[in-house]
């Protein structure tokens, strides 16, 4: 598996998790473009929000996700509004294997209910709010994924088997 490896999904569907554990099995660099963004700016993603506002997040998301697609040999998790971009599509789909971790609103919402780290959670409803997000995000993300997994609540080594064999089985067609 020469080819890079991006992950896209809704906040909660496992990216970061998966891709450290499928970057540790092909023996790839594992990059999170919300963690290369927070380095980079020296403050966490809310604070961007809260500061510059989506608009201003999404831009600085684009440049480094234009970035990072140039590199070789990567696992790359992307936020889960990256696909909103058409630039961002285009230099996934060009650069890499996207697999799109698939879930439920409701098992997304289990899994990340108490993190308050999350600005588009901080509603009076986070489970509308993510319901809404994947109903306007699914055809996105379905557009520029070369692989679909539906994830459960699999631990990740069975999800990050499923992906391995997916991307194979793509290759070999």
């Amino acid at each position: 598996m020469d080819k890079n490896i991006i992950l896209v999904g809704l906040m909660g569907a496992g990216k970061s998790t998966i891709g450290r554990y499928l970057a540790k099995q092909l023996n790839k660099e594992f990059l999170d473009t919300d963690r290369v963004i927070e380095e980079r700016t020296g403050v966490d993603i809310a604070t961007i929000f809260e500061i510059e506002g989506e608009q201003g997040f999404r831009d600085r998301e684009e440049q480094i996700i234009k970035e990072l697609c140039q590199l070789e040999n990567i696992v790359l998790a992307t936020g889960g509004g990256s696909i909103l971009r058409e630039e961002n599509r285009k230099n996934m789909k060009e650069h890499g294997h996207v697999v799109y971790l698939c879930t439920t609103a409701e098992l997304l919402y289990s899994r990340i209910r108490f993190d308050k780290s999350r600005p588009l959670m901080q509603t009076k409803s986070p489970l509308t709010t993510l319901r809404n997000l994947l109903n306007g995000r699914e055809p996105f993300y379905k557009e520029v994924a070369d692989t679909v997994i539906m994830t459960g609540k699999q631990k990740a080594a069975v999800i990050v088997k499923r992906v391995e064999q997916a991307i194979e089985s793509h290759i070999k067609k």
